[in-house]
C-alpha cells in the first residue's frame, strides 16, 4: 500500500511538469483541494462558523465541471457532496469552488456564480427525470459557493446581480439574492489567513509572496515550515502535501537562479527524517523530469524555428501576432503538421494558426 502512495504521489507530481507555468495557479489550487482536509481548511477561513455543522469525514467529490469551454483558460471549478452533522433537513449539502486564477478581475462574478449553481441543480433534475424520480420526492440540495481568487489585481467589485443591474427600488424585491463565500488570497491579511493555524492557510502565506523579492519569500517560507512541522505525526501526509506543494510553487514561480538556494532552504527546515526521505525522493524525481522537460523543450524550440523559418523563406517576412501564435505551440507532432500546411500553402492566409493554439490549449 505505501509504495502504491508512492507511485501516486510521484505520478502527481510528474503531472505538472506537464502544463504551462501560467497554468500552475489553477492546477495547483485543483491539487489541494482534492484533499478533503484543505476544503476544511478553506472553509475554516472564509465560514468558520459553518465548518462544525459539515462532515468533512464523509466528503466526496462530484467529477464534473460546470465551467464552459470558453472560460477554461481563467477559471476551474471544483464540486463536493458532503453530509451535515445534523438531524434536520437538508442531511447533505453540496460545496462548489470556483478557482479563478486570472489576475483580471470580472464585475459579472455574482452572474457567473448563480450560473453555475442552476447548472447543477438543473443536473439533479436531469438525474431525477431520467431515473422516473416523481416529482413529489425531487428535494434540490443547497450550494455552498466558495470563489478562490489568487489574482493579483484588488477585487472590489461585489458578487451580486444587484451589482451589474440598474434597478429602481421597487423592482429590487425580483432581483434573485444569495451569499458567497470569497477569498482573494493576496489581498487577505496573513493573520486572517492562519487564524486557526490550519496549513492550508500558511500555503498560502507563501502563495501572496510568489512574486516578491527573495527576502520575502525566503521568509514566508521559514515561517510556514516552521508551523508544518508542527503538525502531527496523524497529520505526516498532510504536511508532505505541504512540503511538496512550496516546492512545485519554488519551481513554477521563482526565477530559476532562485530554485536551488529555495528548495534546499525547505530541505534544510524539515524536521522529520520520514518527510526528509519522501521530499529527497520526490526532488530527485522531480529534477529528472526536469532534464527531460529541457530535452523536450529543445525539440519543441528548434520545430517552432523551423516553420518560422519556413514562413520567412515562402512569404519573406512574418507577422509579428502570427509568431507569437507558433510559439504558444509545443506539441512537436502539431508542430510537425504545421510545417506541412506551410510548406504546402501558397498565401499566409490559408493557414488557421489560432486552430493550432486553440487546441493547444485544450490540451494543455
Amino acid at each position: 500500500m505505501k509504495i502504491y502512495r508512492t507511485m501516486a504521489k510521484e505520478t502527481e507530481i510528474l503531472n505538472f511538469f506537464d502544463i504551462r507555468v501560467e497554468h500552475f495557479p489553477d492546477r495547483s489550487a485543483r491539487w489541494l483541494f482534492h484533499d478533503k482536509e484543505n476544503v476544511r481548511g478553506l472553509l475554516e477561513i472564509v465560514a468558520g462558523e459553518l465548518v462544525e455543522l459539515i462532515d468533512f469525514n464523509q466528503l466526496t467529490q462530484i467529477n464534473r465541471s460546470f465551467i464552459p469551454d470558453n472560460l477554461r483558460e481563467q477559471e476551474s471549478d471544483l464540486v463536493f457532496s458532503v453530509p451535515l452533522h445534523s438531524e434536520s433537513e437538508p442531511d447533505e449539502l453540496l460545496i462548489y469552488i470556483l478557482i479563478e486564477h486570472q489576475s483580471t478581475v470580472d464585475s459579472t462574478m455574482g452572474f457567473r456564480v448563480l450560473f453555475y449553481m442552476t447548472q447543477i441543480w438543473d443536473s439533479q433534475r436531469r438525474e431525477w427525470e431520467s431515473n422516473n424520480v416523481p416529482k413529489s420526492q425531487w428535494r434540490f440540495r443547497p450550494v455552498l459557493p466558495v470563489v478562490f481568487y489568487t489574482g493579483g489585481q484588488r477585487w472590489k467589485s461585489p458578487l451580486t446581480l444587484n451589482a451589474i443591474m440598474d434597478t429602481p427600488d421597487v423592482f429590487s424585491r425580483f432581483v434573485p439574492t444569495f451569499d458567497t463565500l470569497f477569498l482573494s488570497v493576496k489581498d487577505t491579511d496573513e493573520a486572517d489567513l492562519t487564524k486557526t493555524d490550519h496549513p492550508l492557510g500558511w500555503l498560502l502565506t507563501v502563495l501572496q509572496k510568489e512574486d516578491a523579492n527573495k527576502a520575502a519569500i525566503r521568509s514566508a517560507l521559514i515561517e510556514a515550515m516552521s508551523h508544518l512541522n508542527a503538525l502531527s505525526d496523524a497529520q505526516a501526509q498532510q504536511r508532505r502535501q505541504a512540503i511538496s506543494y512550496l516546492l512545485l510553487l519554488i519551481l513554477h514561480r521563482r526565477p530559476a537562479e532562485e530554485h536551488e538556494e529555495l528548495r534546499t532552504l525547505v530541505d534544510q527546515h524539515i524536521q522529520q527524517l520520514s518527510d526528509r526521505e519522501e521530499v529527497e525522493a520526490m526532488t530527485q524525481t522531480m529534477a529528472e523530469r526536469l532534464i527531460e522537460r529541457g530535452k523536450e523543450q529543445g525539440i519543441e524550440r528548434a520545430k517552432q524555428e523551423a516553420v518560422l523559418k519556413l514562413l520567412r523563406f515562402r512569404f519573406d517576412s512574418v507577422p509579428e501576432p502570427v509568431a507569437n501564435e507558433i510559439r504558444l505551440i509545443r506539441s512537436p507532432s502539431r508542430l510537425d503538421l504545421l510545417f506541412e500546411r506551410v510548406l504546402a500553402a501558397q498565401t499566409l492566409d490559408e493557414i488557421d494558426f489560432q486552430n493550432d493554439v486553440r487546441a493547444e490549449t485544450r490540451d494543455g
